[in-house]
């Protein structure tokens, strides 16, 4: 079969995406350049994620996996209730061969650390470009950025996030990202002792909100809060002005759960803002014939999978594959839809029905208080849990489209 040799791709989005795309391409031999909206890679403290072990495998393909150093190991998480009560405990994914368990991070630290390792290989990033449209043609695509510029290529990958424009390049018509009815918080605490092992993550189901929190390095606590809130809030709106009134907000949810909720949230050095959760459920269309979303942009669980960098590291491997080794972009694309779909799709079901019991009312907190120990014990060995966690891409195999 004749290869499909890609002069050149446009790679849409510089978080997690996008860097991971770029070093997998350059892997199969392909050119590509990232094209980010903002003017330089964010700073700041951020939020924080948990790469499982299939993510960390997957940077692994990449050899890309030193970005993790910034990140600590997580390898085991207890589900308590809001008076204390440990119902169970589970890992966070599958120990891999030589010891490695999931790793928990600042988002910043990733894409960061990704972009750097993009930039050691000489992959070429160009920022302030913000897309307003791309067009397809018979012989490659025209990217056009908001300050004027184009762009051509022979594909354009869109790794844009769950507020995609270049979702929306491809189908005008496609679906906006549903609301979780949660919003979330989180922050960073030092001087309070919460005992346990460090790295181990505690999910408290609280009276009236969900609370999670791991040591991390130099003891400082990790934690985040998802609280139910059943209107959602419009884009870009503030639901607590400041730190002050953040802490205010969760400090009225938490008051009547055991545990070190209130003094976590009292004494962190910085507290994120209260933003909506969304997810992406079910994409009908991922690409054109020329144009690809991948990610976030294609397929977004929400947080409560604990899998939305892994899987975006996942996609970024598996389209370079698709792309080396069938004949034409479209067979590529279609190629990596039959190959992803199942399994994205299977874990954005599994975190809404997390989002569920997150919101869970007085007869639900019984039904968790009584029957998560067996389902906990069951998820341990589960084959839900393997076809997850134990998830590995041979880069060396070959993938092509019927």
């Amino acid at each position: 079969m004749e290869v499909f040799m890609l002069p050149n791709a446009l790679i849409i989005g510089g978080g997690i995406a996008g860097p991971a795309t770029a070093l997998a391409l350059q892997k199969a031999g392909i050119d590509s350049v990232v094209y980010e909206a903002h003017s330089d890679v964010a700073d700041g403290v951020g939020s924080f994620l948990t790469l499982g072990s299939n993510g960390i495998d997957a940077l692994r393909v990449l050899d890309a996996d030193r970005v993790l150093a910034a990140g600590f190991p997580t390898p085991q998480m207890h589900i308590v209730t809001a008076g204390g009560k440990v119902l169970g405990s589970v890992s966070t994914g599958q120990t891999l061969p030589d010891g490695t368990t999931s790793r928990t991070m600042k988002r910043t630290d990733l894409y960061r650390g990704l972009r750097d390792e993009a930039l050691r290989r000489g992959i070429r990033f160009e920022y302030g470009k913000r897309l307003v449209d791309a067009h397809e043609s018979g012989h490659g695509v025209r990217a056009v950025f908001e300050d004027g510029s184009q762009a051509e290529g022979a594909v354009l990958i869109g790794c844009d996030g769950i507020h995609s424009r270049v979702r929306y390049c491809i189908d005008s018509a496609a679906p906006r990202p549903g609301y979780v009815g949660l919003i979330g918080s989180g922050g960073y605490t030092s001087g309070v002792e919460i005992g346990g092992r460090p790295g181990d993550y505690r999910f408290v189901f609280g009276k009236r909100a969900f609370f999670g929190y791991a040591t991390g390095p130099d003891d400082e606590v990790w934690w985040f809060a998802n609280c139910p809130h059943p209107v959602e809030p419009a884009r870009g709106a503030v639901l607590a002005d400041g730190d002050a009134a953040v802490r205010a907000y969760l400090t009225e949810l938490f008051a009547d759960d055991a545990g070190p909720a209130l003094p976590l949230i009292a004494g962190g050095r910085e507290i994120l803002p209260l933003t909506p959760i969304h997810y992406l459920p079910h994409l009908p269309r991922w690409h054109g014939d020329r144009m690809i979303v991948i990610g976030d942009a294609a397929h977004a669980p929400s947080p409560s999978s604990g899998q939305g960098a892994s899987l975006a590291v996942e996609d970024a491997v598996m389209l370079a594959k698709c792309l080396r080794d069938n004949a034409t972009p479209r067979a590529a694309f279609e190629m990596f839809v039959a190959t992803r779909r199942p399994r994205v799709e299977r874990i954005i079901r599994q975190a809404a029905r997390i989002n569920r019991n997150k919101a869970a009312g007085p007869l639900s907190r019984v039904f968790i208080r009584l029957f998560l120990p067996l389902i906990l014990n069951r998820m341990a060995d589960g084959e839900q849990w393997r076809q997850t966690y134990d998830y590995h891409i041979d880069w060396a195999g070959q993938v092509y489209a019927s």
